[in-house]
This record gives structure tokens, sequence and C-alpha cells, in this order.
């Protein structure tokens, strides 16, 4: 067992801070140490390194695990997931089905929800869910929609329908390799169900 669950409640919810029963040096979290708040034992992995801080909360039937942070006032919430060594911090929300994961951050006030999936590199802040353009820091090159429905992968610009119909043929061009197609097709799907 990595932690416990204490009888320390944040008020008028179901939360519980969470209290550490082992080392956690990779985060500096010492045996002892009080963490976050989470609902039940589901929402934070016993396993890997992953760990809810300070008044972050995690609750509902949302998951962190791997070696995932969720930090600052950062809300992870509904059936969303949180892994690998992605952080979700400052007053970042996750919620719905979103995913947040490999390498991923989502911070200041972003709100990731729905079905989105945040993976890779990618760095998502403010509100740029929210308005337009809505940027992704992608592996290989930056993603941006720089005008409504047409999305910008580093020096080239389609059509979002462009994209899905043509991203392999252009990914080749450009010298991606078949995983990094795919994270794009990813990242173009993304921008395609936001909308923008």
């Amino acid at each position: 067992m990595k932690y416990e669950i204490t009888d320390i409640r944040l008020e008028g919810t179901n939360l519980h801070r969470i209290r550490a029963l082992v080392d956690i040096p990779r985060y500096g979290v010492k045996k002892g140490d009080l963490g976050g708040y989470i609902e039940s034992e589901y929402n934070l992995s016993q396993e890997g390194d992953c760990w809810v801080f300070g008044d972050a909360r995690v609750f509902g039937d949302a998951l962190v695990f791997g070696d995932a942070q969720v930090f600052g006032d950062a809300r992870v919430s509904g059936d969303a997931r949180v892994s690998g060594n992605a952080w979700v911090f400052d007053d970042a929300r996750v919620s719905g089905n979103a995913w947040v994961f490999g390498d991923a951050w989502v911070f200041d006030d972003a709100r990731v929800s729905g079905n989105a999936w945040v993976f890779g590199d990618a760095r998502v802040s403010g509100n740029g869910w929210e308005t337009s353009p809505l940027y992704i820091r992608g592996s290989k090159y930056s993603l941006t929609n720089c005008k409504h429905g047409y999305i910008k992968i580093g020096c080239e610009t389609h059509t979002i329908d462009e994209w899905l119909a043509n991203g392999v043929e252009i990914g080749k061009k450009n010298g991606f390799n078949d995983a990094e197609i795919a994270e794009y097709t990813a990242y173009v799907e993304l921008f395609k169900r936001v909308g923008k």
C-alpha cells in the first residue's frame, strides 16, 4: 500500500485527504506526508509513483495512475484518466471521458472534457479549449487552428477535412513516421470534435 485515506474530509464533500505510507522519492513525498483529496481508493492507484498533492481533487470514477501527478487546485472527475508522466495542475479541470497521458501537461485554467485525448508532449493551458485558436504542442510540430476550419501543422495549412483525408500522405511527405502520423491524426480528430 502506498497511501491511506484519512478521516480529514473536505467540508461539504465526500472527499478525504490521503496520507503517504511510503516514500515516493520521485516527487519528494515522504512517508506520513498528506496529499490531496480523493473520493475512494478507485481514484488513485496504489501502484506506480502517481500522486495527488495539496488541494487537488480526484473524484467520481476518475482515475490517476502510472507516474502521473495532480496538484495545485486541479480537479479530475467523471470518467477521466490521467496516466503516464502526465501533470494536471494549477486550476485545470479534466472531466468526462477525457484522457491525459504520456508526458502531457494540462494547467492554468484549462478545461479538457468530453472524449478529448491529450498526450505525447502536449501542453494545454489557459482557456485554449474554449476559444480560438486552439494550440497543441505535439512531438514534432505544434498545431493551431490558424483560422476557422483550418489547421496549421509545421509549415502546412489545410482544412480539417483535408488533413483527415490526406494526413498520411502529407505526413510521409514531411518525414513523419507511422507513430507520429497516428499522433497527429488523433490531434486533428480532436480539433474536429471541439469544432474549431
